[in-house]
Order: structure tokens, then C-alpha cells, then sequence
């Protein structure tokens, strides 16, 4: 009888673990730990209720979680987070051309760009940004006292996660 053959791995298929640095797979393991309300190794529709909760938002609706956990290809235990992290930033453009499309605004690259200006552009061209999400992003990115924001660093946290002070 001869031998069995390996089964070879299917094309375009890739390792979930791969695609990320060891420290960004511990920070999405304890992620994934606080979601686990249960700790049953899901997160499953009472985990994201109570995650919900855990953060100010107590009537999320049955429906609003039904469509969040249709986005998982079944259960969600952590490799399935993981791969649900990981084809979610797929789509993210390198760091290089998204400082590129920032310094459009800034000819003498001095890595900021003053906040009204910026939020004048956000709001007024291509797909234009509400004022809610322009505040948003200025809640997460806070303008410094002058009223710039630091594009170069928005754009580091937006490729790489986190901010290049917290490293």
C-alpha cells in the first residue's frame, strides 16, 4: 500500500496568526477576554449585550446584535475574532499613502494641519463627513492647544493601532 500523501493547504488560504505581530495578538487575547463576559471561549449575543453595557449602552437591540454576530462566519471564539480583525484591516491603505493624502494640506510637511481647516475639507468634499463624525474623530484624536491636529500620528495609530508616545 503506498504511502498517504499530504493534503496540500488550498490556495489564497492564509494563517489567521500570521497576519499580526505577537503583542497585537496578545492585545486582541485580552480583547477578546474582556468580551467573554461568560468565559466560555465565545462571545456570543448575551457577551456583546453585556460588553455593551459594560461601556454606557444599556438598550441595544436584539436585532443591532443579531446583525453583528451575522458578520462572523459561525461562533465567535478567538481565532474567528481574530480573522474577523484581520479582514477588517486588510483594507486599510499604507501608512504611506494615507500621510500622503494628508500632506496635500501641508506643502511644508510639518506633520499638522490646523483643525478648522481640515474639518472645512472633511465636510465639504468627496464623501463628506458630518459634523458628528468630524467631532468624533476629533474626540478620538484630540486637537493639541493650538487647534492642530497631528496628522502624522493619526495616521501611525490608523496603520499600526496605537499611539507612537504609548510604545
Amino acid at each position: 500500500m503506498a504511502p498517504k500523501k499530504a493534503k496540500k493547504k488550498e490556495a489564497g488560504s492564509s494563517n489567521v496568526f500570521s497576519m499580526f505581530e505577537q503583542s497585537q495578538i496578545q492585545e486582541f487575547k485580552e480583547a477578546f477576554t474582556i468580551m467573554d463576559q461568560n468565559r466560555d471561549g465565545f462571545i456570543d449575543k448575551n457577551d456583546l449585550r453585556d460588553t455593551f453595557a459594560a461601556l454606557g449602552r444599556l438598550n441595544v437591540g436584539n436585532d443591532e446584535l443579531d446583525e453583528m454576530q451575522k458578520e462572523a462566519s459561525g461562533p465567535i471564539n478567538f481565532t474567528v475574532f481574530l480573522t474577523m480583525f484581520g479582514e477588517k484591516l486588510k483594507g486599510t491603505d499604507p501608512e504611506e499613502t494615507i500621510l500622503n493624502a494628508f500632506k496635500i494640506f501641508d506643502p511644508e510637511g510639518t506633520g499638522i494641519l490646523k483643525g478648522e481647516e481640515i474639518k472645512y475639507h472633511l465636510m465639504s468634499q468627496a464623501d463628506k463627513f458630518t459634523e458628528a463624525e468630524v467631532n468624533q474623530m476629533f474626540t478620538n484624536f484630540p486637537l493639541d492647544v493650538a487647534g492642530n491636529l497631528d496628522y502624522k500620528n493619526l495616521c501611525y495609530v490608523i496603520t499600526h493601532g496605537e499611539d507612537k508616545e504609548q510604545e
